[in-house]
């Protein structure tokens, strides 16, 4: 079945990681064998390959490079390091030079992604993979832009520049302090520069992630913001308490503003108690299951299936070290359908998580 995640950092993985997604996840793993400068080598679940050989068509691939502000200690975050801005937006850019990269045509004749920026892009796109006479194998994977955290916007002109090389979506926040939004970890609403930033963005009908987003930043974000807002990658306060997920007064605030909620397959914010980098998730059993207890508190919240999705996050700097169990690549992502299928959701339902409420929400969004 045709599926979309709406959260990957695979730019992040092939510049930072120094990992070749052009390569079968089992080559990568072989490659980074011995390895120790980050705690998932050798235990990686993405690739290019495997996301055709789970009919993972379309992605919402980040950019991400954090400022790293006086105020926070350490330096250990995703996308963390950058002295300045300016540094982090070069980092954007390489990342950006990488997905270009791999738009074009190899010595084989592949192209190994295609950029989505609109409508009659994202039509065609799908139209593709829906097409079963054509395999997998010989498909381009399609992303969108997103960028995750927006400390490398220097200023405000750069956002349209950003925008004009297809950047789609953005998550003001992400980890500790933010020079747009304080996020995961902290208390706070949107800086003044953050304001000014989602005016911007409204202007340009970006869409707004508020993952990442303090309690605070996140009522102000939904108050001030007009445009498409989604949750790309967030699960349920209700059933792991930490300010990192969504309260259901909140999931009920983004079903009204006709919002999509993704579902995040990483283990500490799928069970309480499990302790980041340290924890093992077979210790606290979480499987495919948990990540469904999940999507059904969302359900059952809405009383459809018409709100939550797949942003899986399974390229977070982190592999199978802290993924559910069941899990040993991001194809193992089509097991949900069966699963679904015996917790009672309909075929329509296991559609609609898998890629049909992401194009509903993508096509009402670019309807100009």
């Amino acid at each position: 079945m045709f599926l979309i995640d709406a959260h990957l950092d695979m730019a992040l993985n092939a510049i930072e990681w120094n990992r070749d997604y052009r390569q079968s996840v089992s080559t990568i793993r072989a490659s980074e064998a011995g390895m120790t400068d980050k705690i998932d080598r050798a235990k990686g679940t993405v690739s290019l390959p495997e996301l055709r050989r789970g009919s993972i068509g379309l992605v919402v691939a980040t950019q991400i490079a954090r400022f790293n502000q006086p105020t926070r200690q350490g330096g250990i975050l995703p996308g963390a390091g950058w002295n300045s801005p300016h540094q982090a937006w070069a980092m954007t850019q390489a990342q950006r030079a990488w997905y270009e990269a791999m738009t074009l045509p190899g010595p084989d004749g592949v192209q190994e992604m295609v950029q989505i920026t609109d409508r009659a892009s994202l039509d065609r796109h799908v139209a593709l993979w829906l097409d079963a006479s054509i395999p997998n194998e010989t498909k381009p994977v399609g992303y969108i832009l997103s960028l995750e955290g927006a400390d490398s916007l220097v200023d405000l002109s750069y956002l349209e520049t950003a925008y004009a090389y297809g950047l789609r979506a953005i998550g003001p926040a992400h980890y500790s302090t933010g020079r747009y939004a304080p996020g995961t970890g902290l208390t706070g609403p949107l800086t003044s520069i953050g304001r000014d930033l989602l005016r911007e963005m409204d202007r340009l009908n970006l869409i707004l992630d508020v993952t990442h987003l303090t309690d605070e930043g996140f009522t102000e974000a939904m108050d001030l913001y007009q445009g498409p807002v989604w949750a790309s990658h967030h699960n349920c306060r209700a059933l792991v308490p930490h300010q990192r997920q969504l309260a259901d007064d909140q999931i009920n605030q983004l079903i009204q503003r006709g919002a999509v909620i993704g579902g995040c397959f990483d283990a500490w914010m799928l069970k309480p108690g499990f302790t980041q980098r340290q924890s093992n998730p077979a210790d606290f059993g979480i499987t495919l299951e948990t990540v469904i207890d999940h999507f059904d508190h969302i359900c059952q919240i809405a009383g459809n299936s018409l709100h939550c999705a797949i942003g899986s996050d399974l390229d977070g700097t982190f592999g199978r070290e802290q993924s559910p169990t069941d899990l040993d690549t991001i194809s193992d992502l089509q097991n949900l359908q069966g699963l679904l299928t015996k917790r009672g959701y309909s075929a329509e339902d296991v559609e609609n998580i898998f890629s049909k409420n992401w194009l509903r929400f993508l096509r009402n969004a670019w309807k100009t």
